[in-house]
Order: structure tokens, then sequence, then C-alpha cells
């Protein structure tokens, strides 16, 4: 099976920020006018994520709202206290939602719901430059 491999970059505020990537990912593989194939959209870092959403301002305020309570911001984390960062929730939330995810490209199309998107979500308490892969494999 033949694979192929595109990047993007994106800067993000970092601070639960989260972003629509969908065009993005689209570029990358549209350009291939693929008809059929599995696309994995990963990132790298531990304290980010990858995975889709209906990208509206309710359901994006309702995610970041649910993350706080999973793991909030300002609890004791035995990462911080190695560390000295502050992020230890941003690690766990990252590994929470995870760093990759597929979809399936289907009559050269994503197959991505009508109100599905997918998204980057940046964890850390700073500002970053994420690096996004696209492996599409045929």
């Amino acid at each position: 099976m033949p694979v192929i491999n595109e990047y993007f970059t994106i800067n993000t505020r970092g601070n639960n920020d989260i972003i629509n990537i969908t065009k993005h990912v689209q570029n990358c593989v549209y350009q291939h006018a693929l008809k059929d194939a599995l696309v994995c959209v990963s990132i790298q870092g531990s304290t980010s994520a990858v995975t889709t959403i209906e990208y509206e301002e309710g359901l994006i305020k309702d995610l970041k709202e649910a993350l706080e309570r999973i793991a909030p911001t300002g609890a004791e984390y035995h990462h911080d206290e190695i560390w000295h960062d502050g992020n230890g929730y941003a690690h766990v939330r990252a590994a929470i939602i995870g760093s990759s995810v597929n979809i399936a490209l289907k009559d050269g199309l994503l197959n991505l719901g009508t109100w599905q998107q997918v998204v980057l979500l940046d964890f850390d308490n700073k500002q970053r430059s994420r690096n996004i892969t696209v492996q599409i494999v045929y």
C-alpha cells in the first residue's frame, strides 16, 4: 500500500485553544485526487490533541468546560512537582483526547458528517507552533 505524507504548521494561543483545521486537512488530501484511502491526522506534542467535533461556539465552550471539570487548571499535578512548568493539566487533557484521528476518504471526499470538523486542541499554558502530519494510505 502506498503512503503519502503531508505536513502543515499551525500557530496557537495555547490555553485551551481549539482551532478548526478541516480545510488544511482537505487541502493536503484533495491535491492527490484519490478516490478511496485512509487518512490519519496526527499532531506532535504531549500537550496538544486532534479530534473531530461540531465546530460551533456553544460546543467549543461546552468542551472547554468539560475538560476543566475533568482535569482542572488549578489542581496539583505530580508532573508540575517534577518539572515546575504548570502544565500538568495540559498533558492529562491531551492524553484523554488523543494525538490522532483517522478519517476514511470515500469517493474522493473525507468521510465527515455535515456538522463534523477536524480540530486541533492546544492545552499548553503558552503559545505554540504545532506540526500536524496528514498521512494518506491508499
